[in-house]
């Protein structure tokens, strides 16, 4: 009988891809965190999560330029985990506006506790959306999950690997440089923090598997301090977004939350301008 694609006769035969073992750590370290959050949802433990399914989304999508002509051996892998991972990030932003709403607090000695309260409620409902996910999903799907992934994985040489990441770097460059259009709108903001975000795991997975590094160490630092300096305009954009949602359920508004949203819409154009000087800069450099 012809067994799955997944299903290897003789595991033991087969070669495991040096990247491979990267991406068993990261998914061990993934699945203890899921068993934790099955019994009660917290912020940081779910953040934590959120950064490991990235990079093992990251490793299907690379598997996907390797195995360009079988999805099931690439993307396809990550597709259960897609619904969870959306989940996970919606957690981690309602933590960001928290956070932008408690320097606000401490900064100015004023309280918002109407504006609090409805972040709480919006928490709720989201920490119970993910821990559905959770608790409804079964252990098995991660042990599925390993075992096709490292079929996939199995006798890529390292050269394949090393082929398949500079690939991919350059895909995200390409569309950096395609769709980098000056004014940016939301959406191209969190397109090139995105972008970022891959290049640098990408650029440091090279580092760990023992290849040289696609870019040099001062131009690493440009592309990890504009990812960086991304943060405060994602964090003043996802604080906009939850205060205006807020605003626009009330009939009587009072004035520290006009100022409030005001100050947010003058900060994001400031900040806003400032990233695109450095990304087209940045850009310019190396697409040279």
């Amino acid at each position: 009988m012809e067994l799955p694609w997944y299903e290897s006769p003789d595991p033991m035969q087969a070669k495991t891809s040096p990247v491979y073992r990267i991406f068993e750590q990261q998914h061990q370290e993934a699945k203890t965190l899921f068993l934790a959050l099955g019994k009660q949802i917290k912020s940081k433990k779910a953040i934590e999560l959120q950064t490991k399914l990235e990079f093992l989304e990251l490793f299907t999508d690379l598997m996907g330029k390797v195995h360009f002509d079988d999805t099931r051996k690439g993307s396809d892998l990550f597709l259960d985990f897609k619904p969870l991972k959306k989940s996970l990030r919606k957690t981690h932003h309602i933590k960001l506006v928290e956070r932008h709403l408690k320097a606000r607090e401490a900064q100015l000695g004023q309280s918002y506790v109407s504006f609090k309260d409805y972040l709480s409620s919006q928490k709720k409902e989201i920490q119970k959306e993910a821990f559905d996910l959770v608790v409804g999903s079964s252990l098995k799907s991660w042990d599925d999950f390993l075992v096709k992934a490292q079929v996939s994985s199995n006798g890529i040489k390292p050269l394949v690997i090393n082929t398949a990441i500079n690939q991919f770097v350059q895909e995200e460059l390409g569309f950096l440089h395609h769709d980098l259009k000056i004014p940016l709108q939301s959406q191209g903001f969190r397109d090139l923090f995105e972008s970022l975000r891959k290049i640098i795991m990408l650029e440091n997975l090279l580092i760990g598997l023992g290849f040289n590094p696609i870019f040099v160490s001062s131009i690493h630092q440009e592309i990890n301090q504009l990812k960086e300096n991304l943060k405060p305009w994602y964090s003043n954009h996802l604080a906009f977004q939850a205060l205006s949602g807020f605003l626009a359920e009330k009939t009587n508004i009072s004035k520290k939350y006009m100022v409030w949203i005001k100050e947010l819409k003058d900060e994001k154009k400031s900040l806003s301008s400032e990233i695109e000087r450095q990304a087209v800069e940045l850009l310019n450099k190396i697409m040279v």
